[in-house]
């Protein structure tokens, strides 16, 4: 006789059980696990998964709550935890419960984004989302849009997808050497020229660099901006690069994916003045605004402009089903099976609103401003400058220190378990980095980080 199937997690008896079991596992591990970082470095854990996991495929399973607690518990046990606040290294934010709550809701419906008959509900709630969201970042613009992506990546190769299909397959990118290496993977997926690369020594693209540069060009061109570097959380000169966009016809492209949510504070959205005047956007939502990966988004100015992604699949959007009002979502993606990551966010906006999501903002820009001021008094570190956004950069000094003993200071920490930090190069040097990104960090937390890049530098 057949054992009965699995339930399905459509099942809410079910899923409950099994989600008391992945919240016991999930607190088990991290109990374990004591830090931000699992301690002993990659080989033991390695060595701690492989013991947990067995057999990869056995060929006969076991119980399901005991499968899902040992390798949740492994899992926890072995994360780099955004939501410690002393795991600060890279844009790697810990998710609201709200937002994680909603996702899960999403796994378990399972609607399909690539036909109105798989996501009825979830096709009109992205359609209302990322109507406003791309209102949000072109509020002067007559029919903007915006498209839901995987990150950054994602949004910029598409980016640069719609400036080929507009002005063919010899536009040149522009980009500062401060920009995401993306652009340059884009460019080579898409059978475009290498992009152009103006210097940066002062980390933001120079509008007078750039203006040499464009002068040096011929044909069409895509400038490439960014709001919020990776290494430093820089802002590009906006309203002068769009002048000067505007000046020689070339297109603008801005990586907002950091610094996008800003636009929610009251306090700091002037930092983006000038995001409103270019063709294309980038944001990610799972970076300041706190929802799992994936919540990216490519808002564009005109919705035309997004023509060029209709794609017919007669199983999925037949033209008899379009004529007859069934919504045509093959358009909405490269992509064909992807998930409603959209639920997220639209729960995480209703929730919290435009306030509640600035004021999460404003607290993290907040910790950054006082982590610097903590650096500044140690008399032990040197600040690299003071932050624009979230993201501080500092380091050992002394005679003797080299940017071998900030990496090396930066590797103990991991090994030990204590602290993530990333790691910068500015001004020929290696620089700690410190990305603030959740809104519980406390003084007291700053002040152990502090203290822990001190002990480690002069042992």
């Amino acid at each position: 006789m057949r054992a009965e199937p699995p339930p399905l997690a459509a099942d809410p008896t079910a899923l409950s059980r099994l989600l008391g079991t992945t919240l016991h596992a999930l607190r088990d591990g991290a109990r374990t696990r004591g830090g931000p970082l699992p301690a002993g470095g990659p080989e033991a854990v390695a060595r701690r998964v492989r013991e947990a996991l067995g057999e990869p495929l056995p060929e006969t399973g076991q119980d399901p709550h005991e499968a899902l607690r040992t390798l949740v518990r492994v899992l926890a046990e072995g994360a780099a935890d955004p939501a410690h606040p002393l795991c600060a290294a890279h844009l790697h934010t810990p998710p609201l419960a709200l937002a994680a709550a909603a996702d899960l809701a999403a796994s378990a419906l399972n609607p399909s984004m690539d036909s109105w008959d798989q996501a009825p509900a979830a096709s009109a709630i992205e359609d209302l989302v990322t109507a406003a969201l791309a209102a949000e970042v072109f509020p002067d613009a007559t029919d903007p849009d915006a498209l839901v992506t995987t990150g950054g990546t994602e949004s910029n190769q598409l980016a640069l997808l719609l400036a080929r299909e507009r002005q063919g397959p010899t536009v040149r990118t522009v980009v500062g050497a401060n920009a995401h290496h993306s652009f340059q993977r884009a460019a080579w997926l898409l059978g475009l020229p290498e992009p152009v690369v103006v210097p940066t020594p002062r980390g933001t693209l120079d509008p007078a660099a750039l203006h040499e540069t464009l002068t040096a060009l011929t044909g069409p061109v895509l400038v490439a901006a960014t709001a919020g570097t990776t290494d430093e959380g820089l802002i590009d000169p906006l309203p002068a690069l769009a002048d000067l966009c505007a000046e020689r016809r070339a297109d603008l492209h801005v990586d907002a994916a950091y610094g996008g949510p800003v636009l929610f504070s009251r306090t700091h959205r002037s930092l983006l003045d000038g995001l409103t005047r270019a063709r294309t956007v980038t944001v990610d939502l799972h970076k300041l605004g706190w929802q799992p990966a994936a919540a990216g988004l490519l808002a564009v100015r005109d919705t035309a402009d997004l023509a060029v992604l209709g794609h017919t699949a007669a199983y999925l959007n037949a033209d008899d089903d379009t004529e007859a009002g069934l919504p045509d979502l093959l358009g909405r993606s490269l992509r064909t099976t992807r998930r409603p990551d959209v639920l997220k966010t639209a729960v995480t906006l209703r929730a919290l609103g435009r306030t509640g999501l600035g004021e999460l903002v404003d607290a993290c820009m907040d910790r950054a401003q006082e982590l610097a001021d903590l650096v500044e008094k140690a008399p032990g570190l040197d600040l690299r400058a003071r932050p624009t956004l979230t993201t501080v950069l500092f380091r050992p000094n002394g005679p003797d220190v080299t940017d071998d003993t900030v990496a090396a200071v930066r590797r103990t920490l991991l090994t030990e378990g204590r602290a993530v930090l990333g790691r910068a190069e500015a001004d020929g040097r290696l620089w700690l980095k410190a990305t603030l990104l959740n809104p519980h960090a406390t003084p007291g937390d700053l002040a152990q980080l502090i203290t822990l890049v001190e002990g480690s530098a002069h042992r």
